[in-house]
């Protein structure tokens, strides 16, 4: 009996050969592969043994022969393929085991050339592994390591029958079909791996379903490293906050929320406000600006540490003060809002489809329900608060003036709760700050301590029972209250 192995992933493959070995399989090899047997010491044969032909082109071809595809291709129950083998002196080989180029893996790494990617296309080994799939009657077929141990097991009980070559078969295709899909989206520019995802142990890859300029995903990248899948999420949850915005804004987020929001005349005005708001939390964090970065704001920008920038474009005066900063990423994007379109989540089994919560604050709209109004600057604040809270993980809590955010809660189990970070966060507490709640309240706790820390306004969706202990409330202690009637959960 013999095995052809050819194998990038190294992992396991002592044992394995050794296993086969005992089991009386004669192993054939190529390149790495063979060199790598031959320092296990145990003995092994290359190819060229079976062909009687060297490799040639650097080993872009070595196995694409007939002497190595007869041998794997051939229908042993056929009589004239029998005959034909007999010709041809080709020798049945019983086992492939081939697990290919790192295609995937080279294009994940920072600054790979396409000559790289190219190089890392293996041609030979998804040939012998479909061939070897397809005569699954006579030939077992192994590309992933994982399967090394059962092998030897079915190997050594003689129980490599026909109905578990077939489930490898299947293994195979898939493997083939999806390395691939890799590498089409690679050249078509649709589908990237990453470094890894949330976590080092987590594999990722990015899909790009549009080529539209208006996503994150097809910004222009002026400089700095691959983003990552967290830069990625971090930054479309700024950029998707910032282009809802008709004046300058600057949006920082950490973590999928908003840390600081801050507004003004010019973009360092915002950026400047931004910061205030939390200029703990928006080190290391991405940076979201609906118009365009001069030097002045990238000035302010460069004195702290950010990971990504994302703008609709740069100053040549900006590009010169980011220079020097060559991790830094700064995207360019076409914040031109897009309110169409679906998006959805994974969940186990399958994933959730919902509409993009496009819904805004329509001033004719708003319900007072209480005695006092909210003044002209309670309500530019309110409209800014209850814009950042659509923004923030529930339950969220958003304090703000009329010109930045100035404490945020997010994310907490209760509204108290996050009312108690945002307040316990807020760089300061005065008549000026409202407050905007992502849902009702369902008892006045949430007004009461609003009131406590000097909060004169309050934006929320209404619709609870008790909604009128809250009104109440308000009313005994002079706050304005509006009700919007559309609540903005994100979970």
């Amino acid at each position: 009996m013999k095995a052809l192995i050819s194998v990038s992933n190294k992992a396991g493959l002592e044992h394995f050969v050794k296993g086969l070995i005992d089991a009386g399989y004669e192993i054939y090899s190529t390149g790495g592969t063979y060199d790598k047997i031959k320092s296990f010491g145990y003995e092994v044969r290359g190819v060229s043994d079976l062909t009687q032909f060297e490799e040639i082109m650097d080993g872009r071809v070595k196995t694409l022969h007939p002497k190595v595809h007869g041998g794997i291709l051939a229908d042993r129950d056929n009589a004239s393929h029998v005959e034909d083998m007999q010709a041809n002196d080709i020798e049945a080989i019983d086992l492939v085991v081939v697990n290919l180029y790192p295609f995937k893996e080279t294009v994940a790494k920072d600054g790979v050339t396409e000559a790289e990617a190219v190089e890392n296309i293996d041609i030979g080994g998804p040939t012998m592994l479909r061939a070897a799939a397809k005569n699954f009657k006579h030939v077992t077929t192994v590309v992933n390591p994982q399967d090394y141990e059962e092998v030897l097991d079915k190997i050594a009980a003689g129980t490599l029958d026909l109905e578990y070559r077939r489930q490898l078969s299947v293994k195979v295709f898939k493997h083939t079909a999806e390395y691939d899909s890799a590498i089409v989206s690679y050249f078509k520019g649709s589908e990237r791996t990453l470094r890894y995802g949330e976590n080092p142990h987590q594999d990722a890859k990015l899909v790009k379903t549009t080529d539209d300029r208006n996503t994150i995903l097809n910004a222009e990248v002026l400089q700095g490293k691959q983003l990552s899948y967290n830069n990625l999420r971090d930054g479309d949850s700024a950029f998707g906050l910032a282009k809802k915005f008709d004046i300058p804004v600057a949006v920082a987020v950490k973590h999928m929320n908003p840390c600081g929001v801050g507004t003004g005349e010019t973009m360092v005005e915002a950026f400047n406000n931004a910061y205030e708001a939390d200029d703990q939390s928006i080190f290391g964090g991405i940076i979201a600006c609906n118009r365009p970065v001069d030097r002045e704001a990238a000035e302010a920008m460069s004195k702290i540490f950010l990971e990504v920038i994302i703008a609709p474009s740069y100053t040549n005066g900006a590009l010169e003060v980011f220079d020097n900063k060559e991790n830094l990423r700064l995207l360019a994007v076409d914040f031109t809002e897009d309110l169409d379109g679906d998006e959805f989540v994974s969940v186990s089994g399958g994933y959730l489809l919902q509409d993009r919560d496009t819904g805004k604050l329509n001033p004719s709209e708003i319900n007072v329900v209480t005695e006092a109004e909210p003044t002209e600057a309670q309500m530019k604040a309110l409209a800014l608060a209850w814009e950042v809270s659509k923004h923030v993980k529930s339950n969220a809590i958003v304090l703000a003036n009329d010109k930045q955010t100035v404490g945020i809660g997010a994310g907490q189990m209760n509204r108290v709760g996050a009312l108690k970070i945002a307040a316990e966060r807020a760089i300061h507490l005065d008549d000026s700050v409202v407050l905007a709640s992502d849902g009702f309240f369902p008892m006045p706790d949430s007004v009461a301590l609003a009131h406590e820390h000097g909060i004169k306004a309050i934006i929320q969706p209404g619709g609870s029972k008790r909604d009128q202990e809250s009104i109440d409330f308000c009313n005994e202690h002079g706050m304005a209250m509006v009700f919007t009637g559309m609540r903005h959960f994100k979970h």
